[in-house]
């Protein structure tokens, strides 16, 4: 039986689904456990703001609504029907990206936040981006992003060779990425670039 915070009533998918996903903060712990199990304080880690007899309730709806469940060394992991929300959760991500403007004082950001704006700037596949690895490091922990056959795709952690390193505030990282600054703008802003930044050209982000 779905335990269900509040329901819409109504007899649509749309609202059958936010019945179980419309409550604040569960999108987000989606989001965190799309890249892999979690234990409980790295998963507030990845929630700041949110209050941590919350984050309890919040798990144990989502417990009993199938989307999570608990692992064999007490942690969180998506169920099958949680990572059907993947699409979703990027969806949401690359309708929302023309949002994103510079970073305000006070917003929180941690490293794997950058997925989601570059599945936004490089969906799907296309032949002509080259074979490209890039490190980024802007927030706790490096990220690796990745252009092979034609696809783009993020990584947690460091790069074994990267061919670019990218330092610096997540914003001017996304603008750089997004061809909405040069090079020279990005470092006068506070980018280090290690490498070749011109090797972004070919990117073509969307």
């Amino acid at each position: 039986m779905l335990a269900l915070v509040k329901s819409y009533g109504q007899y649509c998918g749309l609202a059958r689904g936010l019945d179980l996903i419309g409550e604040r903060w569960v999108l987000l712990i989606v989001r965190e456990l799309l890249n892999g199990p979690r234990r409980y304080g790295e998963l507030a880690d990845g929630l700041p703001g949110i209050a941590t007899n919350l984050l309890a309730e919040r798990l144990r709806t989502m417990q009993a609504n199938g989307l999570v469940e608990r692992t064999d060394d007490d942690r969180y992991q998506l169920t099958a029907l949680g990572q059907g929300l993947r699409d979703v959760v990027f969806a949401i991500g690359r309708w929302a990206y023309p949002l994103m403007g510079p970073i305000s004082e006070g917003d929180a950001f941690r490293s794997q936040w950058i997925v989601h704006p570059v599945s936004a700037l490089f969906p799907g596949v296309d032949p002509s981006r080259p074979e490209l690895t890039i490190e980024v490091r802007c927030g706790g922990e490096p990220m690796t992003v990745r252009s092979a056959a034609g696809r783009v795709t993020v990584q947690e952690g460091q790069a074994a060779a990267p061919d670019l390193v990218l330092t610096g505030p997540p914003d001017v990282v996304i603008a750089l990425l997004a061809r909405r600054i040069d090079a020279p703008d990005a470092k006068a802003r506070g980018l280090a670039v290690t490498g070749d930044a011109r090797a972004l050209r070919r990117l073509r982000p969307a």
